[in-house]
């Protein structure tokens, strides 16, 4: 998979939903984000996947963590490719009655 991504763009796609049950309310969406990855040698390669960190990933890499150094550069959100577009997420809580951010023990209205 590393092999595949060295020197070249790919796009990830996060999706998302939320249900208010008790409301009847429900919302849904997806984010995409364009990661472009420097350009691998193997030995940069073998280097990764012995930390272990690909292991657990979509992808093969985690742009959180080592994987970091993998990337050249990202056009979108950040937490999109980390798994869960959280900005946007959060803000589409409003149509629940949540005001975000919100101070500790703050209830929707």
């Amino acid at each position: 998979m590393l092999r595949a991504l060295s020197g070249r763009e790919h796009v990830v796609h996060t999706a998302y939903a939320a249900a208010d049950g008790a409301h009847g309310m429900e919302f849904s969406g997806s984010r995409s984000t364009r990661v472009r990855f420097a350009s691998l040698d193997d030995e940069s390669i073998a280097a990764y996947v012995a930390s272990g960190d690909p292991f657990d990933k979509a992808g093969g890499y985690g742009i959180q963590g080592r994987g970091a150094a993998l990337v050249e550069s990202i056009d979108g959100d950040f937490y999109t490719v980390m798994g869960f577009p959280l900005g946007d997420f959060v803000r589409r809580l409003r149509e629940f009655g949540y005001e975000l951010p919100a101070g500790p023990g703050t209830r929707p209205t």
